[in-house]
């Protein structure tokens, strides 16, 4: 087989074959090198406006800091509004932002205090940006589709990684800092332009669309009553905070374990984007053929041997080594666990999954470097290196009943369209709380059976919006039985109704199943009354009499 037939075969098995799929991926590759050019210029600049070390620590911490303080707002949002408009905005406030700082740097008037407002200002626009461009990913491909395109995010990101910065150093180093702040600016006009051309998607879900933080709060909530999710957010958190010793000490175990100088740690880091990129393109084919679960088991015993490789050797040829194993393993987890993600959220809810996924990995970096840092300091290098290799695999073991898998169509689909309510005047949206009762008629002989049924059901009500859930036996009637939610609103109740999927639907179905022959299942709608509207409710009571 020729280059050219291999090349056409592998090009017709990738999702780069539809055409707003490329779009969307030149868009997303513009970005990635707009934000990391960014931040490799606004790093040197802080180096040259003032001698002190904290001040330029300071820069990695005001681009940072935006995804853990926004970074669940940030999903929130993705979900509600247009996720394509969203996307358009934050690349015209990353574009103006960083002219803004490339112009004042040319003229002159910057300063150490303006350049951390920027910098925070433009990692607050690529944390809205990126829960948004990710849950993307699912209107344009297909689900069997999917892990090849999160895989292809990874390669474009990693790849970003390891060419923007290198850029940024040259550009600047030939027409300055403020020049390289405009240059990549220019990028993120390539994914303005790109963005324009999408479709417009309808929304998630019908109805009064959800408030910011009730979007925040509904995403937590799916997240705590999701076994799938969490163990999505607890694999990434075990992996992610003891990776976070690898990155923190880099530049230390360049210096001092190896003796290399600025050139060796950026060998270092080229030696870790390389096993990214080679990590990200294999990652698809290793879903197709293992379990998910066995590809993030694989992939952090991978990150353990390359960290102890690092961790024993004075020589660069094997830290070299070590580093693209590590790269490799870096992607095998992070991009593996958001492919997971991606495809187990159903989408009114998807953004948010992934914000929380992303809030995970820089919380644990944050936290995780501090500790390992400190660990280096009292006992060095080497056993702190040790000491996370350890860590992850002990929780590696600690986790072993938390698997995590791909999702499944019937997780994420729609249930069937629910029947019109039927009320005359329905209630204002901000009406509530809402009282659902639900009564069942169950022989004896079916008792033990619909109660496992039933209880099957608490997780699916509480993660699509009900606030409190209880079954109760009627004591007078034994074969009675009555399941209660309730739910913060009427808006709230509607978007509930919507959220149920294809699982959901069969779960309740296997309940319907248990009923009397010949006797319907009664369900019952409640308003809760604020003292305040007594008066109110009273007279009209006394107008319709």
């Amino acid at each position: 087989m020729t280059t050219a037939s291999l090349v056409a075969d592998v090009f017709r098995a990738s999702p780069l074959r539809h055409g707003r799929f490329r779009l969307f991926y030149a868009g997303s590759i513009a970005a990635a090198l707009g934000y990391t050019m960014q931040a490799t210029v606004a790093a040197w600049l802080m180096a040259t406006l003032t001698p002190s070390a904290f001040m330029v620590a300071l820069v990695q911490t005001a681009s940072t800091a935006p995804s853990l303080m926004f970074g669940l707002m940030a999903g929130a949002l993705a979900d509600i509004v247009d996720r394509r408009r969203l996307v358009l905005m934050t690349q015209v406030v990353l574009f103006a932002a960083t002219v803004s700082l490339g112009i004042a740097t040319l003229l002159g008037l910057i300063g150490p205090l303006t350049l951390l407002a920027l910098t925070f200002l433009i990692g607050a626009g690529f944390t809205f940006y990126l829960p948004a461009q990710q849950a993307s990913v699912n209107d344009l491909v297909s689900r069997q589709d999917l892990p090849r395109a999160v895989a292809l995010g990874a390669v474009a990101f990693n790849l970003a990684r390891a060419i923007g910065p290198a850029l940024a150093g040259a550009i600047a180093a030939w027409i300055g800092t403020g020049s390289a702040s405009i240059a990549s600016a220019c990028f993120f006009l390539v994914t303005i332009i790109a963005v324009r051309a999408w479709k417009k998607t309808a929304p998630a879900l019908p109805g009064v669309p959800e408030r910011l933080f009730s979007g925040v709060r509904s995403g937590l909530r799916y997240a705590r009553h999701s076994p799938l999710m969490r163990a999505l957010i607890v694999r990434n958190l075990s992996f992610s905070v003891c990776a976070s010793a690898l990155w923190a000490l880099l530049p230390v175990i360049a210096r001092d374990q190896l003796a290399l100088g600025a050139g060796g740690f950026g060998l270092l880091s080229a030696g870790f984007g390389t096993g990214a990129v080679i990590g990200a393109m294999m990652i698809s084919r290793q879903i197709q053929r293992v379990s998910l679960n066995t590809v993030v088991s694989s992939a952090t015993l991978l990150w353990v041997a390359a960290t102890v490789l690092i961790a024993s050797t004075t020589l660069t040829i094997v830290a070299l080594v070590g580093m693209f194993g590590a790269g490799a393993a870096w992607v095998g987890v992070l991009a593996s666990l958001s492919a997971g993600t991606q495809s187990a959220a159903p989408a009114w809810v998807r953004a948010r999954a992934v914000a929380m996924n992303l809030v995970a990995v820089q919380a644990s970096l944050a936290l995780g470097s501090a500790a390992w840092g400190s660990l280096a300091s009292l006992f060095g290098i080497r056993i702190a290196l040790a000491a996370s290799a350890g860590v992850m695999v002990l929780l590696l073991i600690l986790n072993y009943r938390v698997r995590v898998r791909l999702g499944n169509d019937a997780d994420v689909t729609p249930g069937a369209q629910l029947p019109d309510l039927g009320l005359a005047v329905p209630p204002r949206p901000d009406d509530g709380p809402v009282l659902i009762q639900v009564e069942y008629r169950i022989a004896p002989e079916n008792a033990k059976a619909f109660l496992l049924a039933i209880h099957a059901i608490e997780r699916t009500r509480r993660r699509n919006g009900a606030d409190d859930w209880r079954v109760f036996r009627d004591i007078a009637e034994q074969d009675c039985f009555v399941e209660r939610y309730i739910i913060s609103s009427w808006a709230e109740y509607v978007r509930q109704r919507s959220r149920m999927t294809v699982t959901d639907r069969q779960l309740q179905e296997r309940v319907a199943k248990l009923q009397q022959p010949g006797v319907e299942i009664r369900v019952s709608r409640l308003i809760g009354i604020d003292p305040r509207d007594v008066a109110e409710t009273v007279s009209k009571s006394d107008e319709a009499g």
